[in-house]
């Protein structure tokens, strides 16, 4: 049995090597056809590494030929198949800006916005693919209003919309965590005003009575009652959205506290 497993695994070495000495072999080759047809079998194969090895070799030769066309299109799809989405998306941004009129410009188009997508790291992490992302997704539905991709655009539209609310959330938070009560709240209302959608909405409306309402109580005494004032206008403001919020018993609870302030104040 073991010798079995051994003359196998011989075969198998034997075979990779013979491969190995065969495609070296082609690269070196001067014939061009015979390299971009080995190319598309091994794309085929779904040997993207060797795939790629060839075109890459074929793309200067074949520029600006119907032939070249191709070799861009494979060689965007190899390095995307590899998950190297920062190489890919600039081939399928090339190959739609260089062959406009090709019946794969608007996939190409879309799949350079989908690498961003790809590339998209978490949302506590510098978001700058997350922004061009949506740019070039906002600019392939603006070529192809009439796309089949358009429920899919804004899909990954909206999860990257997400992700922005959510970092933005979190920063307010942390303002607010540090007693940078102010700074919470210009946050806190940007959320809300540029993220109308998000799930962080309602929090992020108790959160502005809760940034005024520690506001003022660590004010001093002569700004007390402006900011007071605010804070009870945020709580109307929150109630009249948010009404059956399971927020709303803490947010009555300082409202009360905002109310007893007031009054005491004015006397």
């Amino acid at each position: 049995m073991l010798k079995k497993q051994l003359f196998v695994i011989y075969i198998a070495v034997i075979l990779i090597v013979a491969g190995c000495s065969k495609h070296h072999k082609l690269l070196k080759s001067g014939d061009n056809d015979l390299k971009y047809e080995s190319a598309i079998v091994y794309f085929n194969k779904k040997d993207y590494y060797r795939a790629l090895q060839l075109f890459d070799q074929l793309g200067a030769i074949y520029r600006g030929t119907a032939r070249g066309e191709r070799i861009m299109y494979y060689q965007a799809y190899c390095y995307y198949e590899q998950s190297d989405f920062l190489l890919a998306g600039h081939y399928f941004q090339r190959f739609a800006k260089n062959y406009p009129n090709s019946k794969d410009a608007e996939e190409a188009l879309f799949m350079s916005a989908y690498c961003k997508y790809k590339l998209s790291p978490r949302y506590s992490l510098d978001q700058t693919n997350t922004y061009d992302a949506l740019t070039e997704f906002q600019t392939f539905l603006n070529r192809y209003p009439n796309t089949s991709r358009k429920s899919e655009c804004n899909k990954y539209i909206d999860i990257l919309r997400a992700k922005l609310a959510k970092k933005d959330f979190e920063i307010a938070r942390l303002y607010f965590k540090m007693d940078e009560f102010e700074a919470a709240v210009v946050c806190f209302k940007n959320v809300i005003k540029d993220y109308p959608s998000s799930i962080h909405v309602e929090e992020a409306s108790f959160y502005i009575v809760r940034s005024y309402y520690r506001f003022a109580m660590n004010s001093v005494q002569d700004k007390k009652l402006e900011r007071f004032q605010k804070a009870y206008d945020s709580y109307n403001d929150f109630i009249s959205y948010y009404a059956e919020s399971p927020y709303r018993k803490e947010a009555d609870k300082m409202n009360a506290s905002t109310l007893e302030q007031i009054e005491k104040l004015k006397k």
